[in-house]
Order: C-alpha cells, then sequence, then structure tokens
C-alpha cells in the first residue's frame, strides 16, 4: 500500500511516498480503509525533527488520525465493526496510509451527515479545545483570547466560548480575511499576531488558549487579567523562551496561572464521549467544521508546505 513516511527531518520536501506491506490488526484492533486523514499542526512538529528527542525517528509514518470503513477486526473485537464508517486515532504514527490500525478504544462510528472529512478536522481538534477550556475553568461572562485561531483547535475553542457565554471572544489572525471568517464563527475581535488592533478589544482576559508558543508567549502572558489562566495546547511557533516564567514571577500579586494542557491525560471514554457529542453536533450544523482543502495522498509534501507558509485556513485533508 501507499504511505508517507519521514524521509529526512526538516522541510516538507523531506517527506516520501513509499510502498509498506499493508497492516494486519492485532488483538483489540481494527483495520480501515482511509477515505480521509488529518494534517495536523503535530504532523509538522515530527517532520521538524523538533521531537526527535522522543523517540521520533526518520523513517517515521506520519499521520495520527483517519476515517474511513472498517475491513477486517482483530481478535477479541467485534465483528459487527465490519464495514461501519468511522473515525479513528491511531496512536502519532500510521495515519498517512491507504490503509491503517487502531485500538478499537479509539475508534468511533460517524453519524450520518458527517463527512469523512470532517471528521478528521474536529476529531482531534475538538477534544482539545473543550477541555483546554475546561483546564482554564473558563465561566460564563468571562473574556478569552485565541491565540492562532486559524487553525481546526482555535476554529473549535472560538465557537465554544461563544457558545458557551463569554462575554468577549478575540483571536489572533494574519489577514482581515481571515479575521471576517473568524467573526462569523463567534470572534468579537480581531488582532494581529502579536495581539496588537481591535481598539475596541478588552484590555486584558481572563483566559488565554494558545496553540503557537513560541518566543512571543510572553506577551500575551502580560494580557491575563488579574487571576487570569492561560492554557497552551501547542507549540506551532516554536518553544518560548526558557525564562518565560519570569512574566509571571514579576506578576505575583495578579495571582496568575499557566498551564500546557494534551489530550493524552483525558481518560479514552471522557475523551470519546466528548468526540461523540461534538460529532453530533456538527452533523446537525450546531459546531461547524472547516476543511480548508482536499488533497491526494502523495501531495502530503504539498499540504506540509501550505501549513508552513500559513496558508491554511482550517485542516488540510488527505484522501488516498
Amino acid at each position: 500500500m501507499k504511505a508517507v513516511v519521514i524521509r529526512t527531518f526538516g522541510d516538507p520536501d523531506g517527506l516520501e511516498v513509499v510502498d509498506v506491506p499493508a497492516p494486519v490488526p492485532a488483538p483489540g484492533q481494527v483495520k480501515i480503509a482511509t477515505e480521509a486523514i488529518g494534517v495536523g499542526g503535530v504532523d509538522a512538529v515530527i517532520r521538524r525533527g523538533t521531537l526527535a528527542g522522543y523517540g521520533f525517528r526518520e523513517g517515521h509514518l506520519l499521520g495520527s488520525e483517519v476515517a474511513g470503513r472498517v475491513t477486517a477486526v482483530g481478535e477479541g473485537v467485534d465483528a459487527s465493526w465490519t464495514g461501519r464508517r468511522v473515525w479513528a486515532f491511531t496512536g502519532l504514527s500510521g495515519g498517512y496510509a491507504e490503509q491503517a490500525v487502531a485500538a478499537v478504544e479509539d475508534v468511533l462510528a460517524l453519524p450520518d451527515g458527517l463527512t469523512v472529512a470532517d471528521a478528521v478536522t474536529l476529531g482531534g481538534s475538538g477534544v482539545v479545545a473543550h477541555f483546554a477550556l475546561e483546564r482554564a475553568r473558563f465561566r460564563l461572562g468571562e473574556t478569552v483570547l485565541v491565540r492562532g485561531a486559524a487553525g481546526s483547535i482555535g476554529i473549535t475553542a472560538v465557537q465554544l466560548a461563544a457558545r458557551d457565554g463569554a462575554s468577549a471572544v478575540a483571536v489572533t489572525t494574519s489577514s482581515a480575511q481571515r479575521g471576517a471568517r473568524l467573526r462569523d464563527l463567534g470572534a468579537t475581535h480581531v488582532l494581529d499576531r502579536s495581539g496588537e488592533g481591535g481598539q475596541e478589544a478588552p484590555a486584558g482576559f481572563d483566559v488565554v488558549i494558545d496553540v503557537v508558543g513560541g518566543p512571543q508567549l510572553p506577551l500575551f502572558l502580560d494580557k491575563l487579567n488579574s487571576n487570569g489562566r492561560y492554557v497552551a495546547v501547542g507549540v506551532v511557533g516554536g518553544q518560548p523562551p526558557a525564562d518565560f516564567g519570569m512574566r509571571l514571577m514579576d506578576a505575583f500579586r495578579r495571582s496568575l496561572s499557566f498551564a500546557t494542557f494534551s489530550s493524552d491525560t483525558v481518560s479514552g471514554p471522557d475523551r470519546q464521549a466528548v468526540r461523540s457529542s461534538q460529532f453530533a453536533d456538527a452533523a446537525h450544523g450546531d459546531l461547524r467544521t472547516v476543511v480548508h482543502e482536499v488533497l491526494p495522498l502523495d501531495q502530503a509534501a504539498l499540504a506540509h508546505h501550505k501549513m508552513d507558509a500559513g496558508e491554511v485556513f482550517g485542516r488540510v485533508v488527505l484522501a488516498p
């Protein structure tokens, strides 16, 4: 079968389409003929070699979420899964392929009305957005800033904050056009990438959800109100300065909080319950997904070039 691996870390051109043996489902797993593959920020971070210290090596088969039909089940799995349309989390490997395997507890049947492209746009990112706001102890009437709101996590966080009663939902983005699209999704104020602009925006925020990280992170810590909570859910812009914690200590009397969040720390059943609810909302039009573009699997490098260039609004999806 066709799959995409990292030939060399760094530039997207280091991705390579190769022929590999089709996977065989182990006990407790299902095999899926993939119809849609989500291309996420974590894929780009792995591709660059940023996480090599965590065991990722060249030759790694990228991809963490797919949607398609179950074609086979492993020992101990109910045979009724065969033929069903599903979304699946494959871990941090194995998704960029014509066929993938996943543990059955990481598989969710798709409701009617939800496309496979929508599923891989919302499946992983929606859970992160939900639990990041929960980690931030977001409450009705508070002000929220979503930094890096044009990706699938940010787009969902904007909608959830607006739906759950934020008094203001500000976003950072790179253009007026993107800002207008985010307003249509629930944003009330649009700032530039450095957090400036938006003359009528709140002077400070109770909650910041940050997908970007990077060298400017300390500037956004300064935007917290007293008792404000900052939750970092990604580092697509790179690691923050090593001494960024000094910003918190300098503001000691304002009782600020900083946290990181990974959905790995949420139990599988809790993740699946939220995902199932969000899939139902999306199928009924109560939660919107934004698919930037669907590209063939063999154009994975192009998808990554588009992400690196900041061209993507929503999520790029690959289709075998």
